[in-house]
């Protein structure tokens, strides 16, 4: 009998046969980077992830947590990938206050399923992450990708207020609780967001929900220069006003998203001339609300000679946030190779824009660049080949983007990127200052280091 089989038969006895997966062509659905498990599991309660997760810790096993498997190919390879553990039979909803605005949720609820529920109270949940129709729960908050609605509602963190998980011990962890104001103990449950489930298999999460708001409001303005938009979008954001989303897109960006809307039915309201930034804008609330933030929104386009802007109509504005929510997934695939980074800055400058886009026309390569919430870009890289030469430029890029942001003292994650890339380079860059303390952490949690061991920063 092979080790794989022994496994196999093992988990069997644990969970039963009909939630054990052994076949090869299922198991390559489930592979990270071309790793692929050995077996798949899918547990229904608490109680056997802690069964499963002793397991692996007594026999020196590696386990990787996955949901609807949208976001597996953030991070490096897998070290070790022994099984998967398929969270999705983990869909119940434990707790729901409506009048508290508090909810507490399985990690394997569906994010579409989930809004539906909440509408129902006329609530909602600001997770609008990219696969939003597949993404479950727990794999938004592992997974650390950031909300289109993070400009007004923040990131999870700021609404995450407790989690149940189990530690690589197969220990039964709490943080946190069901409401709002907790201060017992430590927000450990914070550290579980972005994690890509290194630290324990998230169970449960807590959070507080959101009133659902009554009208959207939508607002393209179009300029010539980086410079013009970056200071429409700064002016905007020092007048205060309650914006869901803010976003800057260069040309390239303009012109993928605009086919993307064609897809639907549906078009910006664009000149002829090409080249162009764009500014968009998205307000929700009340009727009265929409309509005061749409005037101010115009008269400071006028003010800053925007070549064309005015609010959307509401068919366009409600398709173009969809398609904004998503780009990070097509962007992935919009060309046959393709570098996606994230990158964070202190502040952003048009400098610093037009740096990142001449580095890749350098390389004679299109790139598409939007920048959200807190001085965060979608820095994309989009080469029409597959060839060895198309991944050199695009491993050179990759190490310029690293250099130029470390200067700047800020981050940068190569979100995805061809296996081929992957393998010449870490994803992550290079080690951060704080490395040691992540270490410590990921002992704390995982000291057998059975959970996705290599994928996170630094090989953890």
């Amino acid at each position: 009998m092979s080790a794989t089989t022994s496994i196999g038969v093992r988990l069997e006895n644990l969970l039963g046969t009909s939630r054990v997966i052994l076949h090869d062509e299922e198991l390559r659905e489930y592979a990270v980077d071309g790793v692929m498990p050995g077996a798949i599991v899918q547990p229904t309660s608490a109680a056997e992830i802690v069964e499963l997760v002793r397991f692996a810790a007594s026999d020196g096993l590696s386990l990787i947590a996955t949901g609807s498997r949208s976001k597996m190919d953030f991070g490096m390879p897998p070290a070790r990938y022994d099984f998967a553990v398929d969270l999705r039979g983990l869909q119940q909803i434990a707790h729901y206050d409506a009048g508290d605005m508090t909810l507490s949720v399985d990690a394997g609820m569906p994010l579409r399923v989930l809004e539906k529920v909440l509408s129902e109270k006329q609530q909602f949940l600001p997770l609008a992450v990219p696969c939003y129709e597949t993404s479950t729960v727990g794999g938004a908050v592992a997974s650390g990708i950031d909300s289109v609605l993070r400009q007004q509602y923040g990131s999870v963190r700021d609404y995450l207020i407790g989690a149940e998980f189990i530690d690589g011990k197969g220990a039964f962890c709490k943080s946190g609780g069901r409401v709002v104001k907790n201060v017992s103990g430590y927000d450990l449950h914070k550290l579980l967001v972005g994690s890509l489930g290194t630290l324990g298999i998230i169970t449960r999460l807590n959070f507080r929900t959101f009133p659902l708001p009554q009208v959207f409001g939508g607002f393209l303005a179009g300029f010539a220069e980086p410079r013009e938009a970056l200071v429409f979008r700064y002016s905007l954001e020092n007048k205060g006003l309650p914006l869901a989303n803010l976003e800057l897109l260069n040309p390239e960006a303009v012109i993928l998203t605009h086919r993307f809307l064609e897809k639907e039915s549906q078009a910006l309201p664009l000149d002829d001339e090409q080249g162009h930034w764009h500014v968009y804008a998205s307000y929700e609330g009340s009727e009265a609300l929409v309509q005061r933030i749409s005037r101010e929104l115009e008269e400071l386009a006028r003010e800053k000679d925007a070549i064309q802007g005015g609010e959307l109509f509401s068919a366009v504005d409600a398709h173009l946030g969809g398609v904004l929510r998503e780009a990070f997934d097509w962007l992935r695939w919009c060309a046959p190779s393709v570098a996606l980074f994230r990158i964070s800055l202190p502040q952003v400058s048009s400098a610093d824009i037009s740096r990142l886009q001449e580095i890749a026309a350098a390389a004679g390569l299109r790139s598409a660049l939007f920048m959200r919430a807190a001085c965060t870009i979608y820095f994309a890289v989009l080469a029409e080949q597959e060839h060895l030469s198309s991944i050199d430029a695009l491993s050179k890029i990759a190490e310029e983007v690293f250099t130029i942001v470390d200067a700047k003292q800020g981050s940068a994650i190569l979100l995805h990127a061809p296996q081929t890339l992957k393998q010449r380079m870490n994803v992550w860059g290079a080690r951060r200052l704080d490395f040691p303390m992540m270490e410590r952490v990921k002992c704390a949690f995982d000291p057998k280091n059975i959970f996705s061991p290599g994928r996170f920063v630094g090989g953890l």
